[in-house]
């Protein structure tokens, strides 16, 4: 065998063992993430939950403790349902408000829970006080609209 070649076969050897590396972090990493293991489900209802899918990240004080199972359509209601999986060894208490936010402009979408209230919420419980997301583009053309109006009033009259 050359010195070329058996440059090139080390050389893909090490290519391999790399992508096998990246491949062995990702999967350890997806299944830390998914919220199983002896989690637990909570759920809420929410009047918009404009870009929250399944799997998206549910945190507390900006740390991630769970992830979204389900989105579904409440037929009494026509509330958004969330379900999501909150990682064992995370209480979540039962004046808690769950909050649709997003990471900046262009970022995805999660779930923010606030604590509040004295005692944790058992498996399968609801959090009832909910803040559903905001549509910017609404926010925005109300604030356009609301510019105008406000420069008519500061005119000085002759």
């Amino acid at each position: 065998m050359s010195v070329e070649r058996w440059g090139e076969t080390v050389l893909g050897a090490i290519v391999a063992v790399v992508a096998i590396g990246f491949f062995a972090f990702a999967a350890a990493q997806a299944g830390q993430g998914s919220g199983g293991g002896g989690g637990y489900e909570l759920s809420a209802r929410f009047q918009r939950v404009d870009g929250i899918d399944v799997g998206a990240d549910v945190r507390v004080s900006g740390v991630k403790v769970g992830v979204v199972r389900s989105v579904t359509l409440d037929p009494q209601t026509y509330m958004a349902r969330l379900t999501f999986a909150i990682n064992r060894g995370v209480e979540v208490l039962d004046e808690s408000t769950a909050r649709v936010s997003n990471d900046g402009l262009l970022g995805g979408a999660y779930v923010a829970i606030e604590p509040a209230g004295a005692s944790p919420l058992p498996a399968g419980g609801e959090i009832l006080y909910t803040q559903s997301s905001v549509d910017l583009l609404t926010l925005f053309a109300s604030f356009a609209q609301q510019q105008p109006a406000q420069e008519q009033q500061a005119e000085p009259a002759p």
